[in-house]
């Protein structure tokens, strides 16, 4: 019990547990089937949100292009779904049975190479970390080592987001085109439309993503966290004391790639798509602000920024059809305007202090008050005879 509590300590889990309550108690509990696959969308993004807090929050790197590798990751999976759903007996019926559907339609009429190893789910499962990583290194090197940071990096993240998005859509015939990939319907047969296989994959959603915050809370108090916060305010000093600021830099880029590829396949499993839409510009700068309104520093808050903004947009949208991307531009603005550290920022500034007076408040009022000493009253002092000079002589001083 005792190392129980030295580790939730040392690594501040409990606002980790809380949410794991939330996620996995209360939400199941009070929401029907459909809101929570809503949530559990949701959550696929906050992989991207807690990445976000690594490079950004910690390493100081503004990085525009998530999307990308939530992206690779979620066309990762959706290959090797589509592939289950494209057997020669359900696409008999095309010029080519056995490929996908797209893909006959673009007179193709053998599965490109690159299509073979997502056949194997294992494979896949392996390409949906290694493709988002491999890119994230390749790109994080070339700049890094070039000390390339900063506004500029953020612009070539940018850049990627664009030329990656174009690619998928130019590439009909082997990514779906603008259209993605549909009609993702089983894997390895469980058919993952069922009520059961919703609250499963929510689940493992939950799962997964409450690892991953551990992941990174275990990196942030170790020397490497110290040495990212050291690297985001003083650059210079930690490259003078020896260190490869590079290499951190492109290991935490690298780190919140394969985070975010693994939150694109789980919203493929649930979902049941992908599409270059989540890929762009400016799907990458929405993940941004899920980080910005959780607060950039806090792992926790990042998740609860995501659900938040997402949330306000389901409500909003369903509400408001016609004003809800004011109502989201206004919450955006609001939120950034009066709390500039985020939701996190706004806890730490103003519930905490207020839960330890009142704590402090409670202590004392149950103290006993000291039990007040009984006074005793004092002996009167002698008091001396007094003369009484309206007595004669004779009489003054015998007792009458």
């Amino acid at each position: 019990m005792t190392s129980i509590k030295y580790w939730i300590q040392r690594y501040q889990l409990t606002s980790v547990l809380l949410l794991v309550f939330l996620l996995a108690v209360v939400l199941p509990l009070t929401l029907d089937i459909f809101r929570l696959n809503l949530v559990g969308k949701y959550l696929t993004y906050a992989f991207v949100a807690i990445g976000l807090v690594m490079v950004w929050g910690y390493g100081g790197v503004l990085s525009l292009g998530q999307g990308v590798f939530f992206g690779l990751g979620g066309y990762a999976m959706a290959m090797f779904l589509k592939l289950e759903a494209s057997d020669p007996i359900t696409t008999k019926i095309q010029s080519t049975p056995g490929i996908p559907d797209f893909m006959d339609w673009n007179q193709i009429t053998e599965l490109p190479t690159f299509w073979l190893p997502f056949k194997s789910l294992p494979l896949t499962l392996i390409l949906i970390i290694a493709v988002p990583t491999l890119l994230a290194w390749i790109v994080s090197f070339a700049m890094f080592k070039r000390r390339v940071g900063g506004v500029y990096f953020a612009i070539i993240t940018q850049a990627v987001a664009l030329i990656v998005t174009v690619l998928i859509i130019g590439q009909q015939g082997y990514t779906g085109g603008v259209n993605g990939m549909t009609d993702l319907k089983t894997v390895l047969g469980w058919d993952t439309r069922t009520d059961s296989a919703k609250y499963i994959l929510y689940y493992l959603c939950v799962a997964l993503l409450t690892l991953g915050i551990l992941l990174c809370r275990w990196i942030q108090v170790g020397k490497v966290g110290t040495l990212l916060l050291a690297m985001r305010d003083k650059e210079d000093r930690v490259r003078f004391s020896g260190y490869d600021v590079a290499n951190f830099k492109v290991f935490t880029f690298c780190l919140a790639a394969a985070l975010s590829g693994i939150g694109g396949a789980l919203f493929s499993l649930q979902v049941g798509f992908m599409s270059p839409s989540f890929v762009g510009i400016v799907p990458s700068i929405e993940m941004v602000i899920y980080a910005a309104v959780g607060g950039r520093m806090s792992l926790v808050g990042a998740v609860y920024g995501t659900l938040l903004v997402n949330a306000g947009k389901t409500f909003f949208s369903e509400s408001f059809p016609d004003l809800w991307l004011f109502l989201m531009a206004g919450l955006f603005i609001g939120v950034t305007m009066a709390f500039p550290m985020g939701l996190a920022g706004l806890w730490e500034s103003h519930i905490v202090p207020w839960w330890k007076e009142r704590r402090e408040a409670l202590r004392r009022a149950e103290v006993p008050a000291p039990t007040a000493q009984p006074v005793h009253a004092a002996a009167p002092a002698p008091v001396a005879a007094k003369a009484d000079h309206s007595l004669p002589d004779g009489v003054r001083g015998q007792s009458v």
